[in-house]
């Protein structure tokens, strides 16, 4: 079976602690402190590797550590820093927090590399806290705990083009024709049991990227049949190729299936639905009977619609080269850039969830100030310009009573609030 989800436990190295202890030597006998300095713990560090193209890896093995910092020692030696653990994913991954679902990273187009959490410093020894009254310091900074999280791994295959259709209508069969793709083609239901990629290669580099989706069934986006299992390929493609058994060689009829299938779409992620689409009126080789020809029945439902119908035959080649020239030309009047999902949880920010914070009134500006640490990571990690981050920003104001502690210094509409370099008119 494919594996392209994974639930995992990842875990950053704890800080060494610093050390406590005094230089004794022959002739020194009452040396000052010599403690050394905690080692900074391992991360949990995320790259994309080219080579691989499934989550298998995590399959099997679900709890990944970062190596502990070692503690310092005396004579001010420092310890030793833990080990990165460093998770090789295919490109297209997605990480989300496991309880809550929201992505934290998306393993696609720059983004090749990503620290999701960052090991605890390492306290520092004795030798940091003498002073003049002080010379003989007796106690040294713990190291940094370790930060931990329950993820769950997602992969979104990267396409331009999707093919989307119910079992048997003959998707492997035209991928197998139009790429150097070579999925297993067999005349069972759910035979296709993986997305498979292929590079359709068009004169004058107009190529793209197409995957063959598993095929649905009515009731997928309910989590009835494989269907469910891999909609989620199909959230990057730019354009879909409905494929249907024009024929009706097992006796369906293809105007009821793709109104199923786009139900089924809708149900799932009406972004998605709405996405152009174009349909492949497959298997004219076997249509007999011209006189009444489903493909002008076809055409007839969807055309005026704005969907173009093309008939073809992925066993012949019949009509295949002028449908992959129609799709080059709607890819060229879309965005080219890959979709990546925003990141809209941040573990960084969320360890430091129990830091204080301050909600003030400044007489002399005449402003409400909210400061605190907690206060000022949320900002650094948030994109206010993006409605999603404001929306976070706006639900952090609600979930931790700033809002609340706010009108009790009786702030009124059209006030100013100030978080550091931040200011904006409070409205409810």
């Amino acid at each position: 079976m494919f594996a392209d989800r994974a639930k995992i436990y990842v875990r950053s190295g704890k800080g060494g602690d610093g050390h406590v202890s005094f230089r004794r030597e022959k002739y020194v006998p009452n040396g000052g402190p010599d403690g050394g300095d905690g080692g900074h713990g391992g991360s949990v560090i995320f790259e994309v590797d080219e080579g691989v193209n499934t989550l298998v890896n995590f399959r099997h093995v679900h709890n990944y550590h970062a190596e502990h910092g070692q503690d310092g020692g005396k004579k001010n030696c420092r310890g030793r820093d833990g080990k990165d653990i460093i998770l090789k994913v295919p490109e297209g991954t997605v990480i989300k927090e496991l309880e809550s679902g929201k992505v934290i990273a998306d393993m696609s187009a720059d983004n090749r590399r990503y620290v999701l959490l960052t090991g605890g410093k390492g306290g520092k020894g004795n030798q940091h806290y003498a002073t003049s009254t002080m010379q003989a310091p007796k106690y040294a900074q713990p190291g940094q705990p370790a930060k931990e999280l329950n993820l769950l791994l997602e992969l979104k295959v990267i396409a331009d083009v999707g093919l989307v259709g119910f079992p048997n209508v003959g998707k492997s069969t035209f991928l197998s024709r139009v790429t150097n793709a070579r999925p297993k083609i067999a005349n069972y239901h759910f035979t296709t049991l993986n997305p498979n990629l292929g590079v359709v290669d068009l004169p004058g580099d107009k190529g793209f990227v197409i995957a063959d989706i598993p095929g649905l069934i009515e009731g997928a986006s309910e989590g009835i049949g494989l269907g469910y299992e891999f909609l989620r390929h199909i959230e990057r493609t730019k354009v879909m190729i409905h494929i249907v058994d024009a024929a009706g060689v097992e006796g369906r009829n293809p105007i009821e299936d793709i109104y199923a299938i786009n139900r089924e779409l809708e149900a799932y992620n009406p972004e998605i639905a709405n996405r152009p689409q174009i349909i492949a009126a497959n298997k004219i080789d076997c249509i007999y009977d011209q006189d009444n020809n489903p493909v002008d029945e076809i055409k007839k439902e969807f055309e005026p619609k704005g969907i173009q119908v093309f008939p073809i035959s992925a066993v012949s080649g019949q009509g295949v080269k002028e449908l992959l020239f129609a799709v080059s030309g709607m890819l060229e009047q879309l965005d080219h850039t890959v979709t990546v999902f925003e990141q809209e949880y941040f573990p960084e920010f969320d360890s430091y969830g129990n830091e204080p914070f301050t909600v003030e009134y400044d007489e002399e500006n005449d402003e409400y100030v909210v400061e605190g640490p907690r206060i000022e990571r949320m900002l650094g990690y948030t994109n206010l310009e993006s409605e999603k981050g404001f929306v976070f920003f706006q639900n952090f104001l609600k979930d931790n009573g700033i809002l609340e502690q706010l009108e009790e210094l009786g702030i009124e509409e059209g006030s100013t609030v100030r978080m550091y370099g931040l200011k904006f008119d409070y409205y409810k």
